[in-house]
């Protein structure tokens, strides 16, 4: 177990060009001893080259690494002391699964005793116990990948255990019971674990702490509860949730903002003329009512989907469309109706980062 500290990261795979085109932007990044991360974003973001920076497999371009307070940036992978999974199964076939998982533990050195002890317990926690004199080869795709999961989780004296995609391959049932597993494996043991998705609701039920990455820059870390209720950026609002949050053109105004013809007062300062101004609200906190309510607006609705235990319900007024999600219990609504903006929700975005006052 180890904190890992990334100092001024970047990386360039061409450092040397005119240009030079970064994977990663400049960044500072802390991870806590035993804490457990996802690394959350689309494809080509940058979440795999920070995670082969942190294991060895790359060299960054700029920047420093530290495991536990010591400088490992130049180390080679052998020296790290750290476990890394993939997105596809790296096993060797010919060899039995009880032989795959032992030998991460024989290249250490540990005794005979040990080595069948820890193979057992990691067996038990992936259901492999009744199969491990099985040839690798001869199990099916997921089964190869709870191996590869295996091989990495074996080791206890790791520094961090980083996972990149591993749960691509795996059936979506037992993907869910294998993210709570690797949250409990996690807690029971306290390692470091880093663990890189494209899947959000992979990384908000497994991750104490997620960092939401587009286009090689940091968008923002937090819990699960900060990146909803909060986004500091429209990307991170984008990204997380199901439906996504709603964004609204607004206009500054005084003594608040003007989305369309309706009015937020709102306390707002330093806000340049020029700037786009966005107001966000979850559709979580979007709801309809028969009558003019505070904080209504005259509105139609254009589509509902109902989708068996929640229905998302889309409203136009104005220029704006926004969406609400309904508990499958409400009487969905149609036609006309008055849509309610709740205020202790809406975060105003300018130029596409959260306003704050301060």
């Amino acid at each position: 177990m180890a904190s890992i500290d990334l100092k001024n990261i970047a990386h360039s795979y061409d450092p040397t060009a005119k240009d030079p085109i970064f994977a990663l932007q400049p960044f500072n990044l802390h991870w806590e001893d035993g804490g457990t991360y996802a690394l959350l974003g689309p494809s080509g973001c940058g979440k795999s080259t920070m995670l082969n920076i942190m294991s060895g497999l790359l060299t960054p371009s700029h920047g420093q690494l530290l495991v536990d307070n010591k400088d490992v940036t130049h180390l080679p992978t052998t020296q790290r002391n750290i476990a890394q999974v993939f997105q596809f199964p790296v096993i060797y076939k010919s060899k039995t699964i009880y032989e795959n998982l032992a030998f991460p533990l024989r290249c250490i050195k540990m005794n005979k005793h040990d080595i069948d002890r820890r193979v057992k317990e990691v067996a038990d926690l992936l259901n492999l116990t009744n199969i491990l004199s099985k040839s690798a080869n001869s199990v099916s795709a997921d089964t190869k990948q709870l191996i590869s999961v295996g091989r990495g989780l074996v080791r206890e004296n790791v520094s961090a255990i980083l996972m990149d995609e591993p749960l691509t391959v795996i059936d979506p049932q037992l993907k869910f019971e294998l993210r709570r597993k690797l949250k409990e494996i996690s807690a029971r043991y306290g390692h470091t674990l880093i663990y890189v998705t494209h899947d959000q609701n992979e990384a908000m039920t497994l991750a104490d702490q997620v960092v939401v990455m587009d286009k090689g820059q940091i968008m923002q870390m937090g819990s699960p509860e900060e990146l909803f209720e909060n986004p500091s950026h429209m990307h991170v609002g984008y990204f997380i949730g199901s439906p996504a949050m709603n964004f609204m053109n607004c206009r500054l105004s005084d003594q608040g903002i003007h989305i369309d013809d309706h009015f937020v007062p709102m306390e707002l300062e330093g806000i340049a003329d020029s700037a786009a101004l966005n107001m966000g609200v979850r559709p979580e906190y979007v709801s309809f009512s028969d009558t003019p309510v505070a904080n209504s607006v005259p509105a139609e609705i254009v589509e509902v989907q109902n989708l068996g235990k929640y229905a998302i319900a889309t409203a136009k007024f104005g220029n704006q469309r926004v969406k609400a999600r309904l508990s499958g219990k409400s009487k969905l609504p149609s036609g006309a109706t008055n849509l309610v903006l709740h205020k202790e929700h809406m975060r105003l975005y300018v130029d596409g980062h959260l306003y704050s006052a301060s």
